[in-house]
């Protein structure tokens, strides 16, 4: 509820307190399934779809995705291809995922009993929006890819203060374009101490074992925590 007094305004509801309320329900379901929940965040053509390609064809059916894009199932289309089951969900002009768009998405993809260990929401390409938003996920992952150039985390440190993994990804342009990666990573770590990060290339597999590594560990980790089957 926003209520104006003398030409001020005064926010005595958070604007947030919906979302929050949709976010808990989807933990709650994602942790009774046994499953763990990624959180994709970048700019649009760092490269998450190429990454999540990779990862279908090392999950296959133990992986599902849930898809963000403004317009057409392109993405979840490419996903499917690859060997993992997705959602895509067409927000039709907003520029980010919000936790009531992916419970929906999570009862169709009817996830409880269906072999599904690790589901990834791929958010809509932005480096603003979306980090705000809790979704229920175990995790935002922040990709920053090298043609992006290595001065972004500064830019948008609501996103990369907020993140528990950064992927430097595209790293095979290194040798064609200039990108100082201790100092994305000094930046990141400025702003987040405790950030794990992976530098990897989705197109020749370079970093890619040990992404998969950690995320392995985390999965089995949360699967134990929450004593469901392996």
């Amino acid at each position: 509820m926003i209520v104006e007094r003398s030409g001020s305004v005064q926010i005595t509801t958070s604007v947030m307190g919906r979302n929050d309320r949709f976010a808990a329900l989807n933990r709650e379901c994602i942790r009774a399934a046994g499953i763990f929940a990624l959180n994709l965040i970048s700019s649009p053509g760092a490269g998450k779809t190429t990454l999540l390609e990779a990862m279908a064809r090392r999950y296959g059916g133990r992986m599902a995705v849930i898809e963000g894009d403004v317009r057409t199932r392109r993405d979840a289309e490419r996903v499917e291809k690859a060997g993992s089951r997705a959602f895509q969900i067409e927000t039709g002009g907003a520029c980010h995922l919000d936790a009531e768009m992916v419970g929906k998405a999570m009862e169709t993809l009817d996830l409880p009993g269906s072999g599904v260990r690790l589901l990834v929401i791929e958010n809509v390409g932005n480096l603003i929006c979306p980090s705000g938003y809790d979704l229920g996920e175990d995790m935002k992952v922040g990709i920053l890819s090298i043609p992006e150039g290595d001065d972004k985390v500064l830019k948008y440190p609501s996103l990369f203060s907020r993140i528990s993994v950064l992927l430097i990804s595209k790293t095979d342009l290194f040798p064609h374009l200039d990108f100082d990666v201790k100092r994305a990573v000094m930046e990141c770590r400025s702003l987040n101490p405790d950030v794990r990060v992976f530098t990897v290339s989705a197109k020749t597999g370079d970093g890619m074992e040990g992404f998969f590594g950690f995320i392995d560990e985390a999965a089995e980790s949360a699967s134990t925590r929450r004593g469901s089957m392996p």
